[in-house]
C-alpha cells in the first residue's frame, strides 16, 4: 500500500491545492450554517474600514452554496488547471486565478454591490478561454479560441440577457476577458 501511495503524484499543485481548500472552505461553511462563507468567501461591498473586504475579494473563489455549486465548477478546473499549469508553470496559473479572482470581485462590488458574489465560476472561465492557446503559434489566432469565445462567452452575454437565474453571467464573460488578456500576455511572455 505504501509503495502505491508513493507513486501519486501531486501533478499540478496550484490546482490541485485550490481543489482541496475549497472543499475545506464547504464543509467549514456546513459546520457554521454558511456564517463562514458570508464573512470569508463571498464578495460584497462593504466598509473600507473593513479588513475583511480586502481579503475577501480574492477568497469569494473559495466559497460555494452548496456540493453541486463546488462539483460544477471543479470538474471543469480539475479538467483544465493541470494541463494549463503544464504549459505555463505553477507560479503563472497562481498569478491567473489571483488576477482573476481580483478583478472579478471588483466588478461585482462596483456594478452589484449588494448581490454577494461566492464560487469559481470566473476562474472555470478564464481556463476555458487559456485552453484554446494550447497550440498558440506566434503571429497567428487559434480558430480555438475564436470558436470557444463564441461559444462559452456569446453563451454568457445572450443567457445574460435572457434569464434572471442566480448565475452571475458577468462574472462568466469577465472571466473568460482575463483568460484572453492573460493567454495572449503568457504567450508574448512579456509579462510574468
Amino acid at each position: 500500500m505504501e509503495k502505491w501511495i508513493k507513486r501519486i503524484d501531486y501533478n499540478a499543485p496550484v490546482t490541485l491545492t485550490f481543489a482541496l481548500v475549497a472543499l475545506l472552505v464547504l464543509f467549514l461553511s456546513l459546520i457554521t450554517y454558511d456564517k463562514s462563507t458570508y464573512l470569508l468567501f463571498s464578495v460584497y461591498r462593504s466598509s473600507l474600514m473593513d479588513p475583511l473586504a480586502y481579503i475577501r475579494i480574492f477568497t469569494h473563489i473559495l466559497g460555494h452554496a452548496d456540493f453541486q455549486h463546488l462539483f460544477g465548477n471543479f470538474g471543469y478546473i480539475l479538467l483544465l488547471g493541470p494541463m494549463l499549469e503544464e504549459k505555463y508553470g505553477s507560479k503563472k496559473m497562481l498569478i491567473a486565478i489571483l488576477i482573476t479572482a481580483f478583478v472579478t470581485g471588483l466588478i461585482q462590488i462596483i456594478l452589484f454591490p449588494h448581490n454577494p458574489l461566492l464560487g469559481a465560476s470566473g476562474i472555470v472561465f478564464m481556463m476555458i478561454v487559456m485552453s484554446s492557446f494550447a497550440n498558440f503559434k506566434k503571429g497567428f489566432i487559434p480558430l480555438t479560441l475564436i470558436l470557444i469565445a463564441c461559444l462559452y462567452l456569446g453563451q454568457e452575454i445572450y443567457t445574460g440577457f435572457v434569464s434572471s437565474d442566480n448565475i452571475s453571467q458577468l462574472t462568466h464573460i469577465v472571466g473568460g476577458v482575463v483568460g484572453l488578456i492573460l493567454g495572449f500576455q503568457f504567450e508574448k511572455n512579456d509579462y510574468f
